[in-house]
């Protein structure tokens, strides 16, 4: 495989947050605002689908079975098909105009998670740690939460403010939660033709940055210092996430949106010569009553 190609059409509105699921076999990914969860499975083609009563803007698989999810109304845990089990926290704002984005599992199995300000003017968005009874905002003052991702230490946290065209870096303690002073890890140009501007991301096992740049048809790779290392482009304008899957984690899958034009929505896959990382599971044990 030279280039991206289409591995699924799922004609989603808004493609988001492909999780590899290894026991499976299987891609997990969700139509945001088409309110659907989606299960792809490579080997055959075959695409399952849940259709949802909310938006949905995360979802990672839990310890104990089935799948933590960010749904407008707030963090949920739910059952093996996507049926709502257990409410974890509300949404700490409006629902009418913020809900949760993407998000991102540490080594240690907890939650990190960001919101979206739908208002696209205010600014009232933030990136969360999810606690036992209790969502502690860790950055404020963003438009839309992003980019969520750890290097391969645990001890490195990325997150993007995609309107604004900027990636950040901090220092992360993985056994406390806590972590350091934002710094810039890598600006884009917003007044670049395509207004490519950094969604949602992974990172590889040599510790690079996979960034989709939402309607800039391509994917960046950085090196741990910030530095462009590698562009790939995309046959969908609007790329939104990437995932690593397939037994060697080689097999970068990458979601979309639909454009302005139609066009769009699938899912697409690209072999690689780095593998990824395995995806975190949710650590749900003390939340469980």
């Amino acid at each position: 495989m030279s280039g991206f190609e289409l591995a699924c059409q799922a004609s989603c509105r808004l493609g988001e947050c492909p999780v590899w699921l290894a026991d499976r076999e299987q891609l997990l990914f969700v139509d945001v605002t088409g309110r659907r969860l989606h299960l792809f499975t490579p080997r055959s083609g075959a695409l399952a689908s849940l259709a949802l009563e909310e938006d949905i803007g995360f979802v990672a698989p839990a310890r104990s079975g089935g799948f933590i999810a960010g749904l407008r109304s707030g963090i949920w845990l739910l059952d093996e098909v996507g049926h709502k089990r257990l409410l974890l926290a509300h949404n700490p704002a409006d629902p009418l105009t913020l809900r949760f984005n993407d998000g991102g599992i540490d080594v240690q199995g907890r939650l990190l998670i960001g919101t979206i300000d739908e208002t696209r003017r205010e600014g009232r968005a933030g990136l969360y740690r999810l606690d036992p009874g209790k969502l502690t905002e860790i950055a404020s003052g963003l438009m839309t939460s992003n980019g969520v991702a750890f290097a391969p230490d645990g001890r490195t946290l990325y997150h993007s403010d995609t309107p604004r065209f900027v990636i950040y870096q901090r220092d992360y303690k993985p056994l406390t939660g806590e972590v350091g002073d934002r710094r810039v890890f890598a600006r884009l140009d917003p007044k670049a033709p395509d207004r490519g501007r950094p969604d949602g991301a992974a990172v590889d096992r040599d510790g690079c940055y996979w960034s989709a740049l939402y309607e800039g048809s391509r994917l960046n790779r950085y090196d741990p210092a910030g530095r462009l290392i590698g562009e790939y482009p995309l046959p969908a304008r609007c790329p939104t996430m990437p995932a690593f899957g397939g037994a060697d984690l080689k097999t970068l899958y990458v979601t979309t949106a639909r454009a302005a034009d139609g066009s769009g929505g699938g899912l697409y896959a690209l072999q690689v010569e780095t593998s990824g990382l395995p995806h975190q599971s949710f650590d749900d044990e003390s939340f469980l009553p």
